[in-house]
């Protein structure tokens, strides 16, 4: 854990580059030695990727940054795109330098308890090994009437707790007030997704701002970093706000 958080602080800026599985080769991730390069300028205290892109040199290129490896995997054309299977073990997750590893549940999805029996069982192994837990924490479903609604955001952060995960990832509700019960109902500490582009860096920052001021762990964003015109200016000002700098 020391290895992904600010050791002041006690908080995270984890930078996920796991879209090249579920959505491909998308801008901000098609160069990764450069991507990582900028986030570990930027000050980020992790990079979250898949097993093979590990050397694309989460360390090695400027500032060291810790490194943790995804074990999920889906893609936007399956016919159950809210899929996620497991694509690589924790054992190899240790074997690349891993610093932790992360698994993606989408509660409500046709799979759902595929995904959960998944992250039931790689927390004990991650027990086992002493590797930290992220899990990623989404409501997503024909049940499902808004991904951001905290009647489901609170039920599934709370879900990642639960079944042994260390850090959960989920989406912020829209608003400190619903945010706040989330943070009440999970044990696990949480960092908050940045989910698809958002046009205006303020309401990044504020929405930042905000997730903190409720009692967040961190945030775990990517579009919103690899895809900004001046990802290291981005990632600064983020990692500031996250660690109270600002």
């Amino acid at each position: 854990m020391e290895r992904i958080i600010n050791r002041k602080s006690r908080k995270t800026v984890i930078v996920p580059l796991d879209h090249g599985v579920s959505v491909g080769p998308i801008p901000g991730i098609e160069d990764m030695v450069k991507t990582i390069s900028d986030i570990a300028e930027g000050g980020a205290n992790a990079v979250l990727m898949h097993k093979g892109l590990v050397d694309a040199g989460h360390r090695g290129y400027g500032r060291d940054i810790g490194l943790i490896v995804h074990l999920s995997g889906g893609t936007a054309l399956s016919e159950t795109p809210n899929t996620r299977v497991q694509v690589t073990s924790v054992k190899e997750a240790i074997r690349l330098g891993a610093d932790a590893v992360s698994v993606h549940v989408n509660i409500g999805s046709e799979n759902e308890g595929d995904m959960l029996h998944n992250l039931g069982m790689v927390a004990e192994q991650c027990n086992e090994y002493g590797m930290p837990l992220l899990a990623m924490m989404y409501a997503r479903g024909k049940k499902v009437e808004s991904e951001h609604d905290v009647r489901y955001v609170k039920h599934a952060a709370r879900v990642g707790a639960e079944l042994g995960a260390d850090i959960i990832k989920t989406v912020y509700t829209g608003d400190k007030e619903s945010f706040k019960q989330v943070i009440k109902g999970c044990p696990a500490p949480i960092v908050i997704a940045g989910g698809p582009k958002i046009e205006s860096e303020e309401d990044l920052y504020k929405m930042v701002k905000d997730a903190m001021e409720c009692g967040a762990m961190g945030i775990s964003i990517g579009r919103n970093i690899f895809q900004a015109k001046d990802r290291v200016a981005v990632t600064k000002k983020l990692c500031k706000i996250v660690h109270g700098e600002i």
